[in-house]
């Protein structure tokens, strides 16, 4: 891997020490290049006829994630983020008082909170499998609470925000697909660090965001749907005419791919730079990648583990590129703030962002460290002595 050329593309790397890939990535300059020129030409001629006129590239965004993801272009939604294609996703199952979602209690924030809107609303259940030991939720807990509570859907969050694991989302995969249960994952943070490999997680819907470890631009994401979705005729509740054809006046007509989870109004300029963002990932190589930034972050790791005060709460058996420090009598706000004096970028996390996992872990908030494999084994011994500094004055 040619980290130079990498960190070339990449004007950030001449301002910011970037560790907070985990909340947004800095871009190459190809994907600013690819949204500037979009955005000139919507100036020079119109935005619909610009649209007319790069019909071919546009469309290349959905060839682009479904070589990502090892899928179909027909299975590919654009999402204007992770969430927002979640909640498309759950939109569309047709819940019914006393349906059971099967989830963990390290999902994410946003998805906790949808699926606590359905309870109130609805009047479904909520039900969390048990974790192993190491941290992960536990595979047997899946297939024991489905067998017990048939749950209309299985949702699980592959990499947590505020955890540092990997969850076991291939076996879970395999657990749904044998009891035929909707399956759904959250792959905003897995996207861009790891291979994500569709036919192995058999999932019925996965949604990302392109601006964590995509390296895409914010208002940007993207939303698989199986071929066993589109059969069932699943849609989203607020379908529009992006996704569906008026055929009648009291009809409609979905159309037969995964478009139909889309919207008319979205930013073509910001999805060309989506499309040069995949395409580098998949130049770079997920698995390079992926290779890279479990070095970066086992170096960053024990490192960390070397500050008197501070506590590595990442678990799992498998870490992932998010690692989440506490330090005693420093606010993790504060300690982000002083980074970022140093021109350090760190992210800074409370209890309401994993309230479950914080309560558990006996902590209100945390720092939040995320490499990715432009970064370098020097700046991350710059942030851990930045860190040894900061602790120091306190």
């Amino acid at each position: 891997m040619d980290i130079s050329k990498f960190r070339n593309d990449t004007p950030g790397c001449n301002n910011v020490t970037h560790f907070n890939n985990a909340g947004c990535s800095l871009h190459t300059q190809q994907v600013l290049d690819a949204i500037n020129n979009y955005l000139h030409l919507e100036a020079t001629i119109g935005g619909y006829e610009t649209a007319a006129l790069k019909a071919n590239e546009i469309n290349s965004f959905y060839d682009a994630v479904s070589q990502l993801l090892k899928c179909k272009s027909s299975n590919i939604a654009f999402a204007h983020s992770a969430t927002d294609g979640y909640a498309k996703a759950i939109s569309s199952i047709p819940f019914s008082r006393g349906d059971v979602i099967l989830t963990t209690d390290n999902d994410y924030v946003s998805n906790q909170i949808q699926f606590i809107s359905l309870q109130k609303r609805i009047g479904i259940k909520i039900i969390m499998a048990a974790n192993l030991l190491s941290g992960e939720v536990d595979p047997d807990s899946i297939e024991e609470n489905i067998r017990k509570h048939h749950p209309k859907l299985v949702a699980v969050t592959h990499v947590p925000p505020n955890s540092g694991m990997i969850q076991p989302v291939e076996q879970i995969g395999e657990i749904c697909k044998t009891h035929d249960i909707l399956y759904l994952v959250d792959a905003c943070q897995s996207a861009g660090q790891l291979d994500v490999d569709i036919n192995k997680i058999h999932c019925d819907f996965l949604s990302a965001a392109m601006r964590k470890f995509m390296r895409g631009p914010r208002g940007t994401g993207f939303l698989f749907v199986s071929d066993k979705v589109l059969e069932m005729q699943l849609e989203p509740m607020f379908i529009d005419m992006r996704g569906a054809d008026w055929t009648e006046e009291n009809n409609y007509q979905p159309l037969p791919d995964a478009k139909r989870f889309e919207y008319v109004e979205l930013s073509y300029a910001l999805l060309m730079g989506a499309t040069i963002a995949i395409t580098y990932a998949l130049n770079v190589g997920l698995k390079n990648i992926a290779e890279r930034n479990l070095q970066l972050c086992d170096h960053a790791r024990n490192q960390l583990l070397t500050i008197p005060g501070l506590k590595l709460l990442d678990k799992g058996s498998v870490k992932s590129s998010i690692i989440t420090i506490h330090v005693e009598n420093i606010n993790s706000i504060s300690l982000r703030d002083e980074l970022i004096k140093r021109k350090i970028n760190t992210g800074a996390a409370g209890k309401k962002f994993a309230f479950i996992d914080f309560t558990q872990k006996g902590v209100d908030h945390a720092l939040r460290i995320s490499p990715h494999y432009y970064n370098t084994f020097e700046e991350i011994d710059v942030v851990v002595e930045a860190i040894k500094e900061i602790i120091s004055k306190y």
